[in-house]
């Protein structure tokens, strides 16, 4: 019978022998986690990391700390699955786990988490943002039933009406910008048309204005087509909103591009069309004030 004791003599030739420094190498663990570190099990398969049930996050340069189940409340999330074990998280100076965004609303993100608790109206939009980014469907859901957010597709809604109208910002943007730079002015001045109706319109064209609508023939039509001598044009459209509601989606739109505007009716277009019809569409001076 042969008995075969705990420690076994090394019976290697000096050539396979390995240093006492290259020992200690192969000890030293790394700093922070990473998949060479994962665990195995006998079979050879990678074991899921083991995290423990508090969790301090810095997200951007803001610290949190909640509890992993938080994190894994809904399995089909971002947050689920970096949080899995699976996956390895970089960690920052102090053991927190660290993730790259901004962390201005990841406190909303977590109370959502917790207790379902929807943010104020002020931070809907940005939490909305968030909850992209984090794939967190309920309250992405949540967030669609609240101001501004349904608003905002209403709006939407009225402004694919008009299939140039990111352009015709991108417009007003450009010449404005190229005014004020060639004058070195603060500001620069803009004409611009926004009309809801194709057909010109007078007291006296009130009565015939339907038919002349529905049934001209094409040699009128394009009597009736003209450019107005602006720098941008808005419409025709067909939609309740009237001329007011799109000038406040411009100037909505491009305040949030960081440009304020200020406008002012300054007349309408008096082109002569044909017989007794003139244009009669409204022309607006924009204001657009850089610094």
């Amino acid at each position: 019978m042969v008995v075969v004791s705990g420690q076994t003599e090394n019976r290697g030739t000096p050539d396979d022998a390995m240093s006492s420094s290259d020992a200690e190498d192969e000890l030293i663990e790394p700093a922070t986690p990473t998949p060479s570190s994962a665990t195995f099990s006998l079979q050879g398969k990678l074991l899921p990391l083991q995290l423990p049930e508090v969790i301090p996050l810095n997200v951007g340069g803001m610290c949190f700390t909640t509890r992993l189940s938080t994190l894994q409340r809904y399995e089909d999330t971002m947050l689920a699955a970096m949080f899995s074990g699976r996956h390895y998280i970089p960690t920052d100076a102090e053991g927190r786990y660290f993730i790259d965004r901004d962390g201005t609303c990841f406190g909303d993100i977590l109370n959502f988490l917790r207790c379902g608790e929807l943010p104020p109206r002020d931070r809907v939009k940005k939490v909305y943002k968030e909850a992209q980014y984090y794939s967190i469907g309920p309250l992405l859901d949540s967030l669609d039933k609240l101001q501004p957010l349904t608003g905002e597709k209403v709006r939407q809604a009225f402004l694919d009406l008009m299939p140039y109208y990111k352009d015709h910002l991108e417009r007003i943007i450009e010449i404005g910008k190229l005014r004020a730079m060639q004058r070195k002015a603060r500001f620069a001045k803009l004409k611009v048309c926004v009309f809801k109706e194709e057909m010109p319109i007078t007291p006296y064209e009130c009565p015939q204005f339907n038919t002349l609508r529905f049934e001209r023939s094409e040699n009128e039509t394009k009597h009736f087509e003209h450019h107005c001598d602006v720098d941008v044009s808005f419409g025709p459209w067909e939609a309740v909103a009237d001329v007011y509601d799109l000038l406040h989606c411009i100037v909505t739109d491009l305040y949030e591009r960081g440009i304020t505007v200020e406008h002012q009716c300054i007349g309408v277009c008096d082109k002569h069309l044909i017989n007794h019809y003139y244009c009669k569409r409204p022309i607006y001076e924009f204001k657009i004030t850089w610094w």
